[in-house]
């Protein structure tokens, strides 16, 4: 009997510049014209996502809004209406449970999905994701690109090798050709910092790393050396997960002017504490603070965090957190954040927590929300 794993059928489903698009739908006049969703210039506001025509002009999401304008003069920004996007997202996922229940969002515009075993289309994944695509262009009105192959890692790739509006598929028997030439900044995991020691030690491309040998991996890299051994092989273990629960809440807030001194990045606190219980209140009973953390981004645009241990949503903790960010860096800040790590209290039973003490641990946390 074949492995679960080798006989897996996964397709990346991917929404093209999903705010925009969906803001362009409804908008026929901003057809053909530069288009972002994002904050007020004015108002030291960012890019969420914008248009291929946008990008033309070297508009990307995270840039300052007043940046794009600068580049783009003829760029429309709209403020984002996550209501709409979120009616538009679940519209888009009953297509897809038309051809499977194995469905792992990853967020509004992006999703896993696990057609192995899906009777429709006489079980082509490559069938399906084609049916998929042709639905969403003539029921919602976008389009959307996906990636065909056998495990999350390819198909997520595959996602974004003909975007926009595109399919790509890698099949089993092409998955170690593909990886090869493959360049290892495409790796999941590999920012900057990682492909620059990769580049030092002469590794461009998969095949590159594949030269090298796992042990010299885990010296180099650590934990994660281990990963890129296996991805550098296109291999991924991953199973689709169709219920997936939060790891995290967070809140933020960026400043029509810098926060200059820790002061000023600690009294923003209540504002956010507010705004982050309102979030912890509407989740379920299920759920264990396992520690806190916060969040600075800096005039530069570069960003830093620091977590740390606790259960209650409490000033002084995130103060301490913010404190600890400034000691490593004293400068202005533009964002300031705060949230929690939490834990699936309803996961299958763990064992350094017995019933009583969970029973306990979620009542306390219930008292300090």
């Amino acid at each position: 009997m074949r492995d679960a794993a080798a006989q897996r059928k996964i397709i990346h489903v991917d929404c093209d510049c999903f705010y925009a698009a969906v803001e362009t739908r409804d908008d026929p006049r901003l057809r053909g014209r530069p288009v972002a969703v994002g904050g007020d210039p004015n108002r030291r506001g960012v890019i969420a996502t914008c248009n291929y025509e946008a990008r033309r002009f070297g508009v990307h999401s995270a840039m300052a809004s007043s940046q794009a304008l600068r580049l783009c003069p003829e760029l429309v920004i709209l403020p984002p209406q996550f209501d709409k996007y979120r009616r538009v997202s679940a519209s888009i996922q009953q297509i897809f449970r038309r051809y499977t229940a194995h469905i792992e969002p990853l967020s509004l515009d992006e999703a896993f999905l696990d057609v192995s075993d899906s009777p429709h289309c006489d079980n082509s994944a490559t069938r399906i994701a084609e049916a998929i695509r042709a639905a969403v262009r003539s029921e919602i009105g976008i389009t959307v690109s996906a990636g065909v192959a056998p495990n999350k890692f390819l198909a997520k790739i595959a996602s974004d090798w003909r975007k926009p509006d595109g399919l790509f598929v890698i099949r089993p028997e092409q998955v170690a050709e593909f990886v090869r030439a493959l360049p290892v900044k495409r790796l999941h995991g590999v920012g900057r910092v990682t492909a620059g020691k990769l580049e030092a030690l002469g590794v461009k491309t998969c095949a590159d790393l594949q030269a090298i040998s796992r042990l010299a991996l885990s010296q180099s890299f650590g934990s994660f050396g281990e990963r890129l051994y296996h991805l550098a092989r296109g291999e991924d273990e991953r199973s689709v997960q169709s219920s997936r629960r939060r790891k995290s809440v967070s809140v933020e807030e960026t400043y029509s002017q810098d926060l200059p001194t820790l002061r000023h990045w600690q009294d923003q606190l209540p504002d956010l504490l507010e705004r982050l219980r309102r979030r912890m209140a509407q989740l379920d009973t299920g759920y264990l603070v396992q520690g806190l953390t916060a969040k600075i981004r800096y005039t530069d645009f570069s960003q830093a965090t620091c977590d740390g241990p606790g259960e209650k949503l409490e000033d002084a903790a995130f103060a301490e957190l913010l404190e600890a960010l400034w000691q490593r860096r004293s400068e202005p800040a533009r964002l300031v954040g705060i949230g929690v790590r939490l834990r699936d209290m309803t996961a299958p039973q763990q064992p350094d927590l017995f019933e009583e003490e969970r029973r306990q641990a979620l009542a306390r946390q219930r008292e300090s929300l």
